[in-house]
């Protein structure tokens, strides 16, 4: 099993404890701020159960009917991902509006200390993992998963501050109050995670770095006479890469397909943790003129 399947099994897992207990301790202290954060663990639980449906599903091999593989489904799994915590910002804010207007007291005080000192452990523990598996993968869903529990441990945080000073002074009103403020982070949060999502599911090219990467191999290849018409895109943890080789117009097509390969092999080599697919024209002579006038 690939580690980022293993890594949406250990958040979902997570997710269904920390749901489970904030939602008892939120309905029973009637804090918008812990129901908020139980609503948002609910989501990740559903969420987390989604990503290992697409990462499953995105690494099977390309077939008859998906040509190129299904790694967008990563994609399509970050834009939901970011979607569900915008719609839960606005569902918090909703309610934390509502107690604004229709204040209560927050019972069972001791024991929501407690529940939110538990579930930032948890988090800060999965984040941790989470953000590992990230570095190792570069998998755009494990990113989106870590930004997500990121913004959970900062709002448990936040909401154990804000139980700490109720508390001690009785200030009932920052509940509500800290409600607006976390719908907002997840809202702003969200928006880089549907950005990427989005933007590769326009076949957006890679970062300018990756490209310069790319040319600079080709550049120092001594068997080519150069390369143009570089095109890339990125498809979940698949890379994409075509591009037009210029080959001296004496050479046999046997040593031309020989060395292709093994451009092949060494474009490969530079995205070591990323399944790279490259597809290389090889040209006679230098043609890009010609085509850009096409």
């Amino acid at each position: 099993m690939r580690i980022e399947k293993k890594a949406t099994l250990i958040s979902s897992s997570t997710a269904a404890l920390l749901v489970t207990i904030k939602m008892i301790v939120g309905v029973m202290s009637g804090s918008i701020a812990i129901l908020a954060s139980a609503v948002d663990s609910f989501l990740d639980l559903i969420v987390s159960i989604f990503n290992y449906f697409a990462l499953h599903q995105s690494e099977k091999k390309a077939d008859a009917k998906f040509n190129f593989g299904r790694g967008k489904l990563e994609a399509i799994a970050a834009v939901i991902e970011g979607s569900i915590i915008s719609l839960s910002g606005l569902f918090i804010a909703y309610n934390a509006i509502m107690k604004l207007l229709n204040p209560k007291p927050i019972a069972y005080m001791d024991m929501s200390l407690i529940v939110m000192g538990v579930s930032i452990v948890l988090t800060g523990a999965l984040v941790i993992f989470l953000l590992s598996v990230a570095k190792k993968s570069n998998n755009l869903v494990i990113r989106a998963d870590a930004l997500h529990y990121q913004t959970d441990l900062y709002t448990n945080g936040a909401i154990l501050v804000a139980l700490g000073v109720i508390h001690f002074t009785d200030f009932e009103i920052i509940d509500p109050l800290l409600g607006i403020g976390i719908a907002i982070y997840m809202i702003y949060s969200a928006y880089p995670i549907i950005k990427e999502g989005f933007l590769m599911l326009m076949d957006i090219a890679l970062e300018e770095e990756e490209i310069e990467k790319i040319d600079t191999y080709l550049s120092l290849q001594n068997d080519i006479n150069g390369h143009h018409h570089l095109t890339t895109r990125r498809s979940g943890s698949d890379i994409f890469i075509t591009v037009h080789v210029v080959f001296n117009i004496s050479i046999s097509l046997f040593d031309a397909h020989r060395i292709s390969d093994r451009l092949e092999e060494g474009l490969d080599a530079l995205f070591e943790d990323e399944r790279v697919h490259t597809i290389i024209h090889m040209d006679p002579y230098d043609d890009s003129e010609i085509n850009d006038e096409h």
